[in-house]
């Protein structure tokens, strides 16, 4: 028999899922080599690497305007800040929008409404736009292009392979920001920061027309099964009142306390990767004489890494506990933060490099283990519950994005902030371990390892 990953057969449509009244006998199997779901994982994987040039600009900006406009940190922060929290509330409305009007539509809306955000910032001058178009404006569009779009791609498209395929898509944000890093601070080097902000706008506006072509909202589309599904699944019908579906979501999810250890797990991690070192890493090791330039490619490499260690921890979701993945990952990222700031200098040396390629392993190596836990409670919903513990991690980031700038600006350094970091990563390996494992798996969920 050939081998079930490269040759798929689709099962013959029931006669109730034809649109064309032809009956299912007379419609043969149709043989592919590679699984449509493959290719709508690629386009989705090319998608996140476009919004992930979105997310690696903000920390390259804190110098630029600080020193054109005399922005202080903090007031740079808070516009950071603002487009963290909406990028992550905006989250489980995103998933319930796309349930209503299909992922297509509401992909290329976000990508446009980036574009324009992105764009308008060349034209500023008082600090008060910057949060209004960078935080708002870049923050919803950014919140509907969020994990919650890669967990409904991967719910709709693959019955087998999901922790596999979480973990690739997870990884296109650290390939964007390998990708978009060095190149836009090259770029603000010798062009300035808007020349930086005009190249995110092109990106946004080239990606849309590619998520519109080649992305589809579900398997029937093209009349295939999920991926490793032995019977096709039709189509379900639009949800309406995608709003009231998402607080319903919420509100059965936050009855239970595992819910409130997955939020608060991931808002330490939202607050140790996004807030912290995707924000601050770069003017604190500006601090100790490090170009920018530098940093910021240290910040790339940690991309490399990610994209391996991210892809890992799917395969590892699929096997192990992700309990206890969750605890390992966040307890070894918080020793390695505790040794952050005896690590910075003005140069880039051997230490450095391994802080950056340990970091970058564990980066959003959280993702797979925690859509994991939210599949394993919520079932249908896990994709919704997922975007409201993805805004806890966002509020978590945006928490430490606007208080690390404050914190800089109180004591001349950002030492209070790393070790502050690293305990709250402690916390967070501890709360892992608490979730327990749910006794009945939700509605069409397979039992997960104990």
């Amino acid at each position: 028999m050939p081998d079930a990953d490269l040759v798929t057969q689709t099962p013959e449509l029931p006669a109730q899922t034809l649109s064309d009244g032809v009956p299912d006998d007379s419609r043969p199997l149709r043989t592919t080599r590679v699984h449509r779901a493959w290719s709508v994982a690629a386009a989705a994987f090319v998608t996140l690497i476009g919004a992930a040039g979105f997310a690696s600009l903000p920390g390259l900006l804190i110098e630029p305007l600080n020193g054109e406009f005399g922005w202080s940190r903090g007031m740079i922060g808070l516009a950071v800040s603002v487009n963290l929290a909406l990028y992550g509330v905006t989250a489980p409305f995103a998933a319930a929008l796309m349930d209503r009007f299909g992922i297509r539509r509401v992909v290329a809306a976000a990508l446009l409404t980036i574009a324009t955000g992105a764009g308008l910032t060349v034209f500023m001058t008082a600090s008060w736009q910057l949060v209004v178009l960078w935080g708002v404006l870049v923050g919803l569009g950014s919140g509907s292009m969020a994990l919650a779009f890669a967990t409904t791609v991967t719910n709709r498209w693959f019955e087998h392979r999901r922790g596999l395929v979480t973990g690739i898509l997870t990884a296109a944000g650290a390939a964007g920001q390998l990708i978009f890093l060095p190149l836009l601070s090259v770029i603000i080097e010798h062009a300035g920061w808007r020349a930086a902000t005009l190249t995110v706008t092109g990106a946004a506006v080239v990606v849309a027309p590619l998520v519109y072509l080649l992305l589809r909202d579900h398997p029937a589309d093209v009349g295939v099964a999920p991926y490793g599904a032995k019977e096709f699944v039709p189509k379900p019908p639009p949800v309406t009142g995608a709003a009231t579906r998402a607080v319903k979501a919420l509100g059965n999810a936050a009855r239970g306390g595992p819910f409130w250890l997955l939020a608060g797990t991931f808002a330490i991690c939202g607050a140790s990767t996004n807030g912290l070192v995707k924000t601050h890493f770069v003017p604190a090791a500006h601090d100790h004489g490090m170009p920018v330039t530098a940093a910021a490619s240290l910040l790339a490499v940690i991309g490399v890494f990610d994209i391996a260690g991210t892809v890992a921890s799917g395969w590892f979701t699929d096997r192990f506990s992700p309990r206890r993945l969750l605890a390992t990952y966040y307890g070894l990222r918080g020793l390695s933060l505790m040794f952050l700031p005896v690590l910075l200098g003005d140069s880039v040396h051997p230490p450095m490099v391994l802080f950056i390629v340990f970091y970058g392993l564990d980066w959003v190596a959280t993702v797979p283990p925690t859509i994991a836990l939210c599949r394993e409670y919520y079932g249908a919903d896990s994709a919704i519950v997922f975007g409201w513990v993805l805004a806890s991690h966002q509020v978590g980031a945006a928490l430490v994005a606007f208080l690390g700038g404050v914190a800089r600006d109180t004591f001349g350094s950002y030492n209070v902030v790393w070790y502050s970091s690293g305990a709250l990563c402690a916390l967070a390996a501890l709360m892992s371990l608490a979730i327990r494992r749910r006794a009945t798996p939700a509605s069409g969920v397979l039992p997960l390892a104990a």
